[in-house]
C-alpha cells in the first residue's frame, strides 16, 4: 500500500541563511550586522566569506535544481537592502536578490523567504536593538519594502527565524549579553513586529502566505515522577509555546506569565499590542527541529542546569549522540509535529532539520555521509507517520542545501548535501562537490518520499 502522506505539490526543499552562506559581508554597499561585529570564537571561521554564495549563486542554484529541489528556503540580509536598517535603499543589494529569484524561477524552484535570520543591522543595535520599539517600525518598513520588491515572485514568507533561540540561547550568536528581563522585553517587541509584518503582508500581498519559524522540540520528563512531568510542562511552556501561543492566539502562555510575575520579568506591554497580535494569526507554522530535550525537577540530585524552581535540563540515556553532542531523536520529531498541529490546527512546514558532521573527502574524492542519510531517512519516516495521522505538512527543508558556517561551531560542522572545499581558515578554491546524500535526497524527491 503506497504512502498517502505527501500530495503531488509537497515542497521538498532545503534551507540556508544569508549570513552563514552568502559571504561578501561588506561588498556592494552592504551594511554591518550584529553578526559581522559579533564576538565569535577565534579558532573558528568568521562570516566574511562563508561559502561565497553571493558570487556563486548560479552554480549553487543549478546544483539545487539537479538535486530536484522543488523549493528553497533562504533569508534576505536586512543590511544588504537597507545598510543602516532604515533610510537609504542599497540598489545593488536589491539587484542581487532580484537575480537570485529570477534564477530560481528559471529552474521552477519555489522561493520561501525568511526576512530576519539573526542578523540585525548594527546601526539599529547601537540604538538599543529589539529593546527599542523603533526597531519594530524599522522591521515593518523593511518587510513592506520586501513585499513590494519581491512579492510578484515570492508567495511564502517567514518573519523571524528561531526567535525563541535568540531569547534562550543568545550567547550562541556572539552578540552582547542581556539580562533575563531585557530578553523577554526583546521577545515581546519581536512578537509585535511579527504581528505588524503579518498584517502588512495581508494588505500588500493578499494571495501570499506568511508564518513564524521558531525552533520547536518535544520535551520529555526524565522520569514519570510528577515533579519531573511538571518541570517538562514548565520548559515546554517557555521554550515552545511562549512564541507560538502569542503568534497564533495573541496571548501569553499562562505558565510562562506566572513565571514572569514571580521573578519580576514581565515585559512592558503597550495598549493595542495584544489586540494587534490577536489579529495576526499566521497562515501556517514553520519550525526547525534537530533534537528533543529532557528535563527534571530543578535541584534534583544537585542539577541546576536550568531555571530555579522551574526546570533543569538533563541527558536522555535512551538516545544516541552526534559527533557534536546533540541527541538524535526521530520519534521526537513525530511527537513535535503532533503537538504543534494538535495545539494550533494550522498547516506546518519543516523549515530546518539535519545533521552536522565532520565530512571529509576520501581518497577517491567522494564524501560518504551515510550518517546524514540515516538521520534524514528516519526523520522523514516519522514525518510520514505524522502526516498519515492527519497532520497537515506541506514542505520539508533540511539544513542545509550546501555546506555553510555553523552559527557557533564554524565550518567544520557541515550540514549540506554539497561539500564546499574550504576549512575553518583556509578558503582553498571553494569548489562544490556532491555528497552521497545529494544523490539519495534526489531519489527521495523524485519518488515523493517513497524511496528512502
Amino acid at each position: 500500500m503506497g504512502c498517502k502522506s505527501f500530495g503531488k505539490n509537497f515542497l521538498w526543499g532545503a534551507s540556508t541563511s544569508a549570513y552563514q552562506f552568502e559571504g561578501a559581508w561588506n561588498e556592494d554597499g552592504k551594511g554591518c550586522s550584529v553578526i559581522d561585529q559579533g564576538n565569535h570564537p577565534p579558532e573558528l571561521s568568521d562570516f566574511k566569506v562563508t561559502s561565497d554564495h553571493y558570487h556563486r549563486y548560479k552554480e549553487d542554484i543549478a546544483l539545487m535544481s539537479e538535486m530536484g529541489l522543488k523549493s528553497y528556503r533562504f533569508s534576505i540580509a536586512w543590511t544588504r537592502i537597507l545598510p543602516n536598517g532604515v533610510g537609504e535603499i542599497n540598489q545593488k543589494g536589491v539587484d542581487f536578490y532580484n537575480r537570485l529569484l529570477d534564477e530560481l524561477a528559471k529552474y521552477n524552484i519555489e522561493p520561501i523567504v525568511t526576512m530576519y535570520h539573526f542578523d540585525l543591522p548594527a546601526a539599529l543595535d547601537k540604538k538599543g536593538g529589539w529593546l527599542n520599539r523603533d526597531t519594530i517600525d524599522a522591521f515593518e518598513n523593511y518587510a513592506r519594502l520586501l513585499f513590494r520588491l519581491y512579492g510578484d515572485r515570492v508567495k511564502y514568507w517567514l518573519t523571524i527565524n528561531e526567535q525563541n533561540t535568540m531569547i534562550l540561547n543568545s550567547q550562541w550568536l556572539g552578540v552582547k549579553i542581556l539580562s533575563e528581563k531585557e530578553l523577554y522585553q526583546q521577545n515581546h517587541n519581536m512578537m509585535v513586529a511579527h504581528a505588524k509584518v503579518t498584517l502588512a503582508c495581508r494588505e500588500i500581498l493578499p494571495n501570499a502566505k506568511i508564518g513564524p519559524a521558531p525552533n520547536i522540540v518535544a520535551i520529555y520528563p526524565a522520569t514519570c515522577h510528577p515533579d519531573d512531568i511538571l518541570a517538562a510542562g514548565n520548559y515546554s511552556a517557555l521554550r515552545n509555546w511562549l512564541v507560538l501561543d502569542m503568534a497564533c492566539f495573541g496571548r501569553y502562555n499562562h505558565v510562562v506569565w506566572d513565571y514572569f510575575v514571580k521573578h519580576g520579568l514581565e515585559p512592558e506591554i503597550l495598549d493595542h499590542d495584544l489586540e494587534l497580535c490577536k489579529k495576526a494569526k499566521p497562515d501556517f507554522i514553520g519550525f526547525n527541529y534537530y533534537f528533543s530535550e529532557t528535563v527534571e525537577k530543578y535541584g534534583k540530585n544537585g542539577n541546576v542546569s536550568g531555571k530555579a524552581d522551574f526546570y533543569a535540563k538533563t541527558r536522555n540515556a535512551n538516545l544516541p549522540l552526534t559527533e557534536f553532542g546533540w541527541e538524535v531523536d526521530p520519534v521526537g520529531f513525530h511527537v513535535t509535529l503532533r503537538e504543534i498541529y494538535d495545539r494550533y490546527r494550522l498547516p506546518v512546514i519543516v523549515t530546518e532539520n539535519g545533521l552536522g558532521g565532520y565530512d571529509t573527502r576520501d581518497k577517491n574524492g567522494e564524501i560518504i555521509d551515510d550518517y546524514r542519510i540515516e538521520y534524514l531517512r528516519e526523520h522523514i519516516r516519522q514525518m510520514k507517520a505524522a502526516a498519515d495521522e492527519g497532520v497537515e505538512i506541506w514542505g520539508f527543508h533540511p539544513w542545509s542545501a550546501i555546506d555553510l558556517v555553523s552559527t557557533h561551531e564554524g565550518f567544520g560542522k557541515r550540514y549540506g548535501f554539497v561539500y564546499v572545499n574550504r576549512d575553518e581558515k583556509d578558503l582553498k578554491d571553494l569548489a562544490r562537490y556532491k555528497k552521497k546524500s545529494f544523490y539519495w535526497y534526489k531519489d527521495v524527491i523524485q519518488s515523493n518520499g517513497e524511496k528512502l
